[in-house]
């Protein structure tokens, strides 16, 4: 045993450790090589870790040999681990757990040709474009993160490519991170007319293809990638920018499954392993970038006039509780509303229209007993979809067939509210001459062909979700409307006005540009909610929020981590939630029962617990990540506790 020479290697599992195994007389590896392993009786591909490690002295026995070299994938670069032990350590899960999300992209692929890097008719920047580009390069040389404030249309987009090709001259490489798939098809043709050999890579390509952009990644000098938040963990070297478009949008926090992390936080990080710049765009910035911007951590570089020079649509809010009253709807749809898309219509522009909703109906309710059918696996209501005809439940995807027909008494069942399928049903109904589409999670895999029949004005109204309200460049789209906009209100949570805010602002920078004067309507059954009076406002409302948010201990003053406990036993996640809480000695509230409290068979208690940003922050987060080890331990209840910080 003693000339006997040990390695650590990462597995892809939720380990506290590190393994140790044997090497073969006469094997040579490398920290960042592949091997096989063998744990509880499994193989797997494992990452070395460390060579020449020294286990403990009780653990030698135990020990066993590598498998062998693993051939079919190759080896990891050192600053992928080192950002792998970031993630883990910041979003307190295991080094394992990143390993095993950063897998998905390492289906083995041919060797990619030497890719050509000519780039095409250099980047034309404003005025204005050029003083903000200026102040970025400026903050750049300070090694400072850069927060790029600029109205929706201010055309941060072009700052970007003039960024990246600057980068791409000094022979480093680009990372181009967006919140969506459909934007990313949608960006790719602009950014492909700078780049032309850029690589786009998302979660809903094939492991194929997803192998191939991950070899180009690892093989070439430098290169240009457009991805969403999984680019991240592509085999990146030689970084030299990271940009966060749309930095404030929720869909770049992963919430399932480990590493729940946030990608414009885990961009810092990366960029911090490359010694990289990070460039972070947003019409709508969070409330936490700016407030790093107010004290000292990132620069903060505004964009405050749209590129073509146009206003910024007015707002039209309509009252449906009063048009109802004077019979003023059809359907879900004003007839102010109605009104409005036939003048848009007449004078050759298009309209978009936004559903938070998809399916026909969220609900359906019997006219007879009340019943509204819930799915049996979830205490949420189930949406009835058409075509075909079924009830579905949008939390674990359970089907049931839809007659009609109320199980309990037979009575007749009513659709309850209106969806995106709905919407579509009603306008097509008024305009049937119009070219109708509808983007949702219904029908994703039509997206890109949507998208750009949209964008080549073969399609004349647009109804989807808000997919919609994202960073889109449609040059005739005129018209913009919310339909029941009071369901981007009702959110229960302290970020609920900031959310809705960004989306409403958002959506209306969607419209009017090329100069063209464009309309936001908005249909509500509250016109004097505040965030609507706060739409168009001159006045910056961020220091209100952020009092608000500093008054009631909220983030970004505080870090807010939430512990899910999920079990098929309500009684058992009950008692030991609260078991858990009573031994909990950093500050929390809870547990508590959320709002939707079953899913997929699993009935879920909440702890929340604030930590304060002060020197102990980190301490208090191993120290809570340690408390979970032990309990799960003492009580044998492994895989039930979900931690989940900074949830959105």
């Amino acid at each position: 045993m003693a000339d006997e020479r040990f390695i650590q290697v990462i597995l892809p599992l939720r380990l506290e450790w590190e393994p140790y195994y044997i090497l073969p007389e006469g094997m040579e590896v490398s920290v960042g090589d592949r091997v096989k392993v063998e744990f509880a009786y499994k193989q797997y591909s494992a990452v070395v870790s460390a060579v020449d490690a020294v286990p403990p002295e009780e653990l030698v026995p135990r020990i066993l040999y590598i498998v062998g070299r693993e051939e079919s994938v190759p080896p990891v670069f050192p600053e992928e681990i080192r950002f792998w032990r970031a993630v883990a350590s910041y979003y307190l899960c295991t080094v394992g757990e990143v390993y095993k999300a950063a897998l998905l992209r390492d289906k083995p692929a041919k060797t990619p040709g030497k890719a050509r890097q000519a780039e095409r008719k250099a980047v034309t920047l404003s005025a204005l474009q050029e003083e903000a580009a200026s102040a970025v390069r400026k903050a750049f040389g300070e090694n400072r993160t850069v927060l790029l404030h600029g109205v929706t249309g201010a055309g941060k987009t072009e700052i970007y490519l003039q960024l990246a090709r600057e980068t791409m001259e000094k022979g480093r490489s680009v990372l181009f991170l967006v919140p969506e798939i459909a934007l990313s098809r949608q960006l790719e043709d602009r950014v492909a007319a700078v780049f032309p050999e850029v690589l786009v890579y998302h979660s809903a390509q094939t492991l194929a293809r997803k192998g191939r952009v991950a070899s180009a990644v690892r093989e070439q000098e430098k290169y240009m990638v457009l991805g969403t938040r999984s680019a991240l963990f592509l085999p990146h070297r030689n970084l030299g920018l990271v940009i966060v478009d749309e930095e404030h949008d929720r869909s770049f926090k992963q919430d399932s499954p480990a590493p729940r992390y946030h990608a414009r936080e885990s961009a810092i990080m990366l960029a911090l392993v490359h010694g990289a710049h990070v460039v972070l765009g947003s019409a709508t910035p969070s409330l936490e970038s700016l407030y790093n911007a107010e004290n000292g951590r990132f620069v903060k570089v505004n964009l405050k006039q749209r590129f073509h020079q146009g206003e910024e649509a007015p707002v039209l809010i309509i009252d449906t509780i009063a048009e109802r009253r004077k019979n003023g709807m059809v359907g879900n749809l004003s007839l102010k509303l109605l009104e409005q898309m036939d003048r848009t219509l007449k004078e050759g522009g298009q309209a978009v229209l936004l559903r938070s909703r998809r399916s026909y109906s969220p609900a359906v309710q019997c006219t007879e007993c009340g019943d509204i059918p819930k799915c049996p696996h979830c205490n949420v209501s189930m949406s009835l979809h058409m075509q075909p005809q079924r009830l579905l439940c949008h939390y674990c995807g359970h089907t049931e067939e839809y007659s009609g027909v109320c199980r309990k008494c037979g009575g007749t069942l009513q659709p309850l509210g209106a969806g995106t399928q709905r919407i579509e049903e009603e306008v097509k109904a008024v305009f049937p001459r119009a070219r109708v589409a509808r983007l949702d999670s219904d029908n994703s895999g039509a997206e890109a062909d949507v998208i750009r029949k949209f964008s080549a004005g073969e399609i004349d109204i647009l109804i989807g979700t808000q997919v919609l309200t994202k960073g889109f460049d449609f040059a005739n789209l005129s018209l913009v409307a919310v339909i029941q906009a009071d369901n981007i209100l009702g959110q229960q949570d302290f970020r609920a006005d900031e959310h809705a805010i960004q989306i409403l602002e958002q959506f209306r920078g969607r419209s009017g540009r090329r100069g063209k004067p464009g309309l936001f309507v908005i249909q509500t059954r509250e016109p004097s909610h505040p965030v609507f009076a706060r739409l168009g406002e001159e006045k910056d409302n961020t220091a209100d929020m952020l009092q608000e948010r500093r008054l009631f201990g909220y983030p970004p003053y505080t870090r807010l981590i939430y512990l899910t406990f999920k079990d098929s036993s309500e009684n058992r996640a009950d008692y030991l939630s609260r078991e858990f809480s009573s031994q909990l000695e950093l500050p929390h509230i809870g547990p508590y029962t959320p709002a939707v409290d079953k899913v997929a068979d699993r009935y879920l208690r909440q702890i929340r617990v604030m930590l304060p940003r002060d020197k102990a922050l980190q301490a208090n987060k191993r120290k809570l990540m340690e408390r979970v080890n032990a309990f799960e331990k003492e009580k044998k209840y492994f895989g039930h506790i979900i931690l989940d910080v900074d949830p959105i």
